[in-house]
């Protein structure tokens, strides 16, 4: 005859326990799988504000002219992969689409008193400026987005308790890069020269100016006069 008595069986309180964390992780599980869709999750996580307020650091007085911008956008191929393992297993492919923009400007606070040259009857005046320079890309991460994502096993195993499952931030970078190397191909600075000319004449002319000359780059080098040079002469016959 069997024996069974209340030493071998678990405590009701126990039963109890064990019960409420195996539902409360069977929440879970199907609330981040998004298959309780007409359920509430109880576990959602909510977002606090509870920055505090906005310190003003420094303020910089602007000398530049922003003479051109250019919107891009690109498409962003990011794969990582292991050895020896396929990517079935381990591995990510991202595409990535990033849109951003680049401003070209003219400095115009580094121009000295010499880049200034007008005539004597003030009529004429001639500006030496640098050349146009590229900003840095600003990222515009609202029409930034993933378009697709193919991860591997022990990929999406990490992805599902992680913070960022779409490495935003090297996505975002390479985005940016590629977009900055691509500005420097086009005409940005050579609109940004244009329209700064296009300016500086139709202000100067208000003044009273007839004849404006806009001119980038630096100034001409003058030729270095070599020192010691003598005057070569031709030594004519001797006699003895």
């Amino acid at each position: 005859m069997a024996i069974s008595g209340a030493a071998g069986r678990m405590p009701w309180w126990a039963r109890t326990a064990i019960g409420v964390v195996v539902l409360a992780l069977l929440f879970l599980l199907l609330g981040k799988a998004n298959l309780l869709p007409g359920i509430p999750n109880p576990f959602a996580e909510k977002d606090k504000d509870r920055s505090g307020p906005v310190l003003l650091k420094s303020i910089q007085d602007m000398n530049r002219f922003e003479g051109a911008s250019g919107n891009f956008e690109v498409v962003v191929d990011l794969e990582k992969d292991a050895k020896f393992l396929p990517s079935a297993v381990r591995g990510k492919r991202t595409l990535y689409v990033g849109a951003g923009s680049v401003d070209a400007y003219v400095d115009l606070g580094s121009v000295g008193n010499d880049a200034v040259k007008v005539s004597a009857d003030r009529k004429s005046a001639t500006i030496r400026l640098p050349h146009a320079a590229l900003e840095r890309t600003s990222l515009d991460t609202k029409h930034s987005y993933v378009v697709s994502q193919q991860r591997g096993f022990f990929d999406r195993i990490g992805d599902f308790f992680g913070d960022n499952p779409g490495n935003a931030q090297q996505l975002n970078e390479l985005a940016a890069q590629k977009i900055q190397d691509a500005a420097k191909q086009t005409e940005l600075g050579a609109r940004a020269e244009t329209n700064t000319k296009f300016m500086l004449e139709h202000l100067l002319t208000s003044l009273g100016f007839e004849h404006v000359n806009v001119v980038f780059g630096p100034p001409p080098k003058a030729a270095p006069t070599p020192s010691g040079s003598a005057t070569p002469t031709t030594a004519g016959p001797t006699s003895s």
